[in-house]
């Protein structure tokens, strides 16, 4: 059976536009939506998937996405027509008649939501498209089966938290057997993941989309200077769960849309609210800190309780909250859960996944098996990538390498000197983290690496951290972490053993801790063999890695947005496949 997952709610922020159209521009994030994707799904396993972003250059957007779909067919070599399922992860059917209170939210349910809006969508831009064929799957069971059947293990505990599903902002799952048991829902209004966007926002940065950037802000910061406050604002039940009072403050339709009085509360309590063009102070930085202190410590105490209530001890995560790789470090530290295993693509473009899975699983097709690395989005030809070569011919150098060994051996060498390269191969990634395929790689023992990224190529803040990439042989050597340890996803932090923190300076984050990402030749054998050849020069099999973009750019592509990326940053060389690029002055 082929089966395609979908994500994103098509016209969510038109429709925010239209019925208020006086917001501040970072206020129509505040909705439903957002991360369009398509997974296929065949014979129960992940074939491939990709997000709409990438092919249309618009960052997070939520619309119908049929470049995804029609580049996973592709893929697969399958048409339209041998589609046996769609699946959509979002099912506002059952809460229908919560948007009957009035009219707003009658036309957001009519017009956004609503099964007949999603299909209406689709036959805009695939007339073909058979939505008999559609079903759709509560948001936060497609997180949980994304989650489940990707970990690999016949019995878990699933903890599934993020901004909002339907009208939850949180779900707990009892899997066993290839089902799902929901046993606790936690209500929007006591959502952490939309406390946690609040406060974002609140800060400066884009509600939905800049909480990593919290994250990593949050090590600068004095996390007791603001601990009062949010103990008081996240309050912790003996049953499991947690009460955030100060989201329930919003009465109106109005005030509920943008949570204005909840914001009033922070501008009056916590601090004023502060504008994108205005510094960052320590007092930033310490709110930033005490959030994240309040995240960890709320996420433990949920996932801590129904692990002791379930006696379940292999915990699987997935939502939003999930892509907060320090809470997920915390969660590994612990020692209170046997294994750990966090969705790589966690938010609502993996949503898309657990979607297809579900119905999958329904159909007893499902394979649980632990996702490997997930490289499931497109590669191109040898015909396309000359295509590119052409397009850009007189203003690139070109060298050809005939095998990957070559290919190895030079870019290592560029790293050692301290170039910054692009390392361009084989299929996309899927989900946030530029694992090997589309990143940009820098020499973590340059002192000067991560301002230089920073500031000339990503043009970002300059408190933003990089991770490394490290070969599993080598991970415990410079991390905190067993021998042979596996962390392929960079989806949680270990700390950078201390000994070795001042000759990493470009990945050693100011806390002393690193996003690991280890990599063993099984995941990634090319990145692996760079790693290794990095290595013989360095002594470190251990490169500084970042996704291949820059600001307000999704990750590239196609080999043409490759070589237009490198050209207009400043990075030193590209390696796409094993073509050297240079620029030609």
């Amino acid at each position: 059976m082929n089966i395609i997952g979908l994500s994103g709610v098509p016209r969510s922020v038109a429709f925010k536009r239209e019925q208020w159209p006086g917001l501040d521009e970072r206020e129509f994030r505040i909705c439903q939506g957002f991360d369009a994707a398509a997974v296929l799904v065949r014979d129960g396993r992940i074939i491939a998937a990709s997000a709409e972003e990438r092919y249309t250059n618009r960052k997070h957007t939520g619309e119908f996405p049929v470049n995804a779909i029609r580049d996973c067919l592709r893929q697969a070599s399958l048409e339209l027509s041998d589609i046996d399922q769609f699946a959509h992860a979002f099912d506002y059917e059952p809460y229908d008649f919560l948007f009957t209170l009035d009219q707003k939210s009658s036309r957001l349910y009519a017009e956004v939501l609503s099964k007949g809006a999603f299909i209406s969508s689709a036959r805009e831009v695939m007339p073909e498209f058979p939505h008999e064929r559609l079903h759709c799957v509560n948001h936060h069971l497609s997180h949980a089966a994304s989650a489940y059947f990707a970990s690999g293990w016949d019995e878990c505990l699933v903890v599934v938290l993020d901004g909002m599903g339907e009208v939850n902002g949180g779900a707990i799952y009892v899997a066993s057997d290839g089902k799902l048991e929901l046993i606790h829902e936690i209500p929007a209004l006591d959502s952490i993941g939309i406390l946690y966007s609040l406060v974002t926002l609140h800060l400066g940065f884009d509600f939905g989309a800049d909480e990593y950037k919290i994250m990593g802000l949050a090590p600068y910061g004095n996390a007791a200077r603001f601990e009062d406050f949010f103990t008081r604002a996240v309050e912790l039940m003996d049953y499991g769960s947690i009460r955030i009072p100060m989201l329930s403050m919003n009465r109106s339709r109005d005030e509920r849309e943008n949570y204005q009085i909840t914001r009033d509360y922070l501008s009056s309590t916590l601090l004023p609210a502060r504008n994108p063009d205005e510094p960052l102070l320590a007092i930033h930085q310490d709110v930033a800190a005490g959030l994240q202190q309040c995240l960890e410590r709320a996420v433990s105490h949920i996932c801590r309780h129904f692990t002791l209530s379930t006696g379940l001890t292999r915990l699987a995560l997935a939502g939003g909250v999930a892509l907060n790789c320090s809470c997920n470090g915390r969660l590994l530290k612990s020692g209170f859960f046997e294994d750990l295993f966090i969705q790589p693509a966690a938010g609502d473009d993996g949503a898309a996944a657990g979607a297809a899975l579900y119905r999958a699983a329904l159909a007893g097709e499902v394979v649980n098996q632990r996702m490997p690395v997930p490289l499931l989005g497109p590669c191109y030809s040898s015909s396309e990538i000359e295509q590119a070569l052409a397009a850009f011919n007189g203003r690139i150098t070109v060298q050809q390498f005939d095998r990957l060994e070559a290919c190895c051996e030079s870019a290592a060498d560029k790293i050692a000197r301290g170039e910054i390269i692009a390392w361009y191969r084989g299929r996309m990634e899927f989900g946030p983290r530029a694992l090997g395929n589309r990143s940009i790689l820098g020499n973590p023992g340059d002192p000067t690496m991560r301002d230089r990224i920073n500031a000339l190529i990503k043009k970002r803040e300059a408190f933003r951290p990089f991770a490394p990439a490290v070969s599993t042989e080598q991970a415990a050597q410079w991390f905190d972490v067993p021998p042979q340890a596996e962390f392929p996803y960079m989806i949680t932090t270990a700390n950078v053993r201390p000994e070795h923190r001042k000759a990493l300076p470009a990945v050693t984050h100011v806390d002393g801790s690193a996003r690991i990402q280890t990599v063993s030749a099984q995941d990634n054998k090319p990145f692996h063999s760079l790693l290794r050849a990095v290595g013989s020069k360095t002594g470190r099999e251990l490169v500084l890695n970042t996704s291949f973009n820059v600001k307000r750019q999704p990750m590239v592509n196609t080999p043409v947005e490759a070589i237009a990326t490198m050209l207009d940053a400043n990075i030193d060389a590209l390696y796409l496949e094993n073509f050297l690029i240079c620029r030609q002055d």
